[in-house]
């Protein structure tokens, strides 16, 4: 099997759209167009297509593969988020200056980067911190002071279940 059919054999066989890109660049050079004219097509610049073609007359077609990306920089820095950690873990929101607030929330824990590190964040974005730093999401729960356990219990028992049922 010559290099084109060994592209187009792997341009068929991947699902990725990104390396699919990659083996159509090198085919395309191995079919004679110009480093300018893939990058025309693919709307990519000329320095890219070039690493494409460079990567895989270096090693083939497994030079080709996608390494893992990182993805955007983090924007806190290790410092603040531990800071915010800490924060999170023995403070309530009242004790920081946020009126009569007794429970977290995402849009609390946002608010409170702004202030104190200048970093804005949406609540999916503060949510994904937070779930780096081991923290996990949970709905507040509310307990009435002044319920009488026995019949607690006795609903827990008897009620309960036959409302699950129906």
């Amino acid at each position: 099997m010559n290099e084109n059919e060994q592209l187009i054999q792997a341009m068929r066989q991947t699902t990725d759209k990104r390396l699919y890109e990659r083996y159509l660049a090198v085919l395309l050079h191995l079919e004679g167009k110009t480093q300018q004219e893939i990058a025309d097509i693919l709307h990519r610049t000329r320095q890219t297509i070039g690493e494409y073609i460079h990567s895989y007359q270096d090693g083939g077609l497994s030079e080709l593969a996608l390494d893992h990306s990182p993805g955007k920089p983090r924007t806190l820095t290790p410092d603040q988020e531990q800071r915010l950690a800490e924060m999170l873990k023995s403070q309530q929101p009242s004790d920081v200056g946020f009126e009569a607030k007794s429970t977290w929330t995402l849009k609390l824990v946002a608010a409170y980067v702004k202030r104190e590190f200048g970093q804005p964040f949406s609540e999916k974005g503060i949510s994904r911190v937070l779930q780096r730093l081991g923290f996990s999401y949970t709905k507040a729960t509310y307990t009435l002071a002044s319920a009488d356990p026995d019949e607690q219990a006795f609903f827990q028992e008897n009620v309960l279940p036959d409302l699950k049922k129906s």
